[in-house]
């Protein structure tokens, strides 16, 4: 390859060609981030700058500019210990001025540093802005997905790290999420959001599909949770994580995807065969996600859950009449439900 060979894309503006060493040096002073593109000779198309192993080193170099941070950035750095069996809970703790955000009602225990404050929105920097009105909307958003107009803040005012700690409100499991790691957003159904290092935006993103919302089993509107930081989501059942590949599909019962990244395509298709639907007793429709990205999954949605016990409660009927099989009262007897 020649001495001046690279070509360089930076927002949309070509430039170059330049010298190997000329790029390097434009990276470690900044000039040039991650969100390059480059050029040469041999090569089938442009490369994210990064990528190629002679400048992906630069990034890391002193002087280096670093990556341009997701949205709602600046979230504060918190820990956590998730704790619990079937019945889960995040402890978090706090450094002196750190700061979390939770949905009301979520609250477990707290130590006697932590300060709480009930806020519009979810306080993130995206929520703030535009003043009442922009307040007034992220509120309005949530609504829209199911939840209440108020998030509660947890300051630690002590000098010391502080604890406060949060439980899910049904059965099952408390996921953890980076979203730095993550690409800085992340898709949830909509009544999945516990809480969140203070910094991370609450809001909400619509179904571009017209199935999958009516029959998706999430309906149009889903929690999108952006930022840099730390959120727990909590789910029914158990937790299972898949890594799809680009262009690997996964069938998935309606109710059961819990989280998947923006990149992921989600729709819904129709279960095929008329027997099937009628006396398979898994419905009419089944959830398509296909890759690449990571999707989370629960075994137990919440709202077949529910169904259960409202069947076994036997309000749908009536009263308990009619169980304990043939036998009526003598069978409620015989298994103990008498």
């Amino acid at each position: 390859m020649s001495e001046a060979s690279w070509y360089v894309a930076v927002a949309g503006r070509q430039e170059g060609p330049y010298p190997e060493e000329t790029v390097i040096a434009r990276i470690r002073s900044g000039a040039l981030g991650r969100d390059a593109h480059v050029f040469g000779a041999g090569m089938p198309g442009w490369v994210a700058l990064h990528s190629v192993p002679q400048f992906a080193a630069a990034f890391a170099a002193p002087g280096a500019a670093p990556p341009p941070p997701p949205p709602g950035a600046a979230a504060h750095e918190i820990d956590y210990e998730i704790g619990g069996g079937e019945m889960q809970y995040v402890e978090i703790v706090l450094d002196p001025g750190e700061a979390c955000v939770a949905e009301a009602g979520a609250f477990f225990y707290m130590d006697p540093g932590i300060q709480m404050e009930t806020i519009f929105g979810d306080g993130s920097a995206a929520a703030g802005g535009g003043g009442l009105m922009g307040k007034l909307l992220s509120a309005g958003k949530r609504v829209l997905t199911g939840e209440s107009l108020f998030m509660t803040v947890f300051s630690n005012t002590a000098a010391k790290r502080q604890r406060v700690s949060f439980a899910a409100p049904y059965p099952g499991r408390v996921l953890a999420l980076d979203l730095k790691q993550l690409g800085g957003t992340m898709l949830c159904q909509k009544d999945a959001f516990l809480c969140a290092a203070k910094g991370i935006s609450v809001g909400i993103a619509f179904q571009k599909r017209l199935g999958a919302g009516l029959f998706g089993g999430e309906g149009f509107i889903l929690q999108k949770l952006e930022g840099d930081g730390l959120a727990f989501v909590h789910a029914c059942g158990t937790i299972v994580e898949r890594e799809l590949e680009a262009g690997e599909t996964l069938r998935v019962d309606t109710g059961c995807l819990v989280a998947f990244e923006p990149r992921v395509q989600y729709d819904i298709q129709m279960v095929s065969g008329v027997k099937t639907f009628l006396f398979g007793g898994e419905g009419l429709f089944f959830a398509s996600v296909t890759g690449p990205g990571r999707v989370w999954l629960q075994t137990l949605p919440f709202a077949r859950l529910s169904a259960r016990v409202v069947q076994a409660s036997g309000l749908l009927r009536g009263g308990r009449r009619e169980e304990g099989s043939i036998l009526g009262p003598l069978g409620n007897l015989l298994d103990g439900d008498g």
